[in-house]
C-alpha cells in the first residue's frame, strides 16, 4: 500500500519513521507496520511482543534497558503526546552515552525505532497518553536495568512544562548514573 518515510537521527541506528496516511471524508487509514516496508528501509528486525501503557501528564518512565536480553523497540503514541528519549549504551560506539529525543504524538503519527543496547524513556506532555511499542525479545523481569533520568553526565534536556510536577515510579528514582553503570559493568566483566 504505502511506503514509509525514514529520518536518521545523528546517532547510528536510531530512526524516526513517518507512515503514509490516507485521509478521506470518513477519517484516515495507515499501515503502522509492514515488515517488507521496514526491511526495505533498513529495519529488518522481527518483533515478538507488543506492549501498551497509559500515563497521565508529568509521568516520566525510564531510562530503562534489558541487560542480557536486549530488545530492539519500535515505539509510537496512539493518544496524546510524549517526548521520547534513547541513550546509546553500545560498547565501542562513537556516540556512547549520547541521547536523542523526539516528540511523538497521536497527531504526527511518528514512530521511533530504537536498536538493542539503548536505554529508553519518555515524558508525558499531554493530560493523558497511550504509548505502544513492539519489541524483538520477550520481557525478562529479572533482567531490567536503568539509568538516572536526570544524570548530568548524559544531560537529557527533558521539555518539562512549567508548573508540571514529575511523577516517577519508586524504582525510577533509584537508578544510578552512567559512571556507576560503567563501573558495575566493568566489575561484572572482571568477575567472569
Amino acid at each position: 500500500m504505502g511506503k514509509i518515510e525514514v529520518e536518521t537521527c545523528g546517532i547510528e541506528g536510531l530512526k524516526v519513521i513517518t507512515p503514509k496516511v490516507f485521509p478521506d471524508a470518513r477519517g484516515y487509514f495507515m499501515e503502522t507496520y509492514n515488515y517488507n516496508d521496514f526491511k526495505e528501509a533498513g529495519i529488518p528486525e522481527v518483533f515478538v511482543q507488543d506492549n501498551q501503557s497509559a500515563s497521565r501528564r508529568g509521568v516520566l518512565r525510564g531510562l530503562h534497558f534489558q541487560k542480557h536480553f536486549p530488545q530492539d523497540k519500535l515505539v509510537r503514541v496512539v493518544n496524546g503526546e510524549v517526548f521520547d528519549v534513547a541513550v546509546d549504551l553500545r560498547e565501542g560506539s562513537s556516540t556512547f552515552g549520547k541521547w536523542f529525543g523526539v516528540l511523538l504524538t497521536a497527531e504526527n503519527k511518528k514512530q521511533f525505532f530504537i536498536p538493542k543496547n539503548f536505554a529508553h524513556g519518555f515524558l508525558v506532555l499531554s493530560d493523558y497518553a497511550e504509548f505502544c511499542y513492539k519489541v524483538t525479545d520477550f520481557y525478562h523481569p529479572n533482567d531490567e536495568g536503568g539509568l538516572m533520568w536526570n544524570d548530568p553526565e548524559i544531560g537529557v534536556e527533558w521539555p518539562i512544562p512549567e508548573g508540571c510536577e514529575l511523577i516517577l515510579s519508586d524504582r525510577d528514582t533509584k537508578w544510578s548514573g552512567l559512571g556507576t553503570y560503567l563501573a558495575q559493568k566493568k566489575q561484572e566483566g572482571s568477575n567472569r
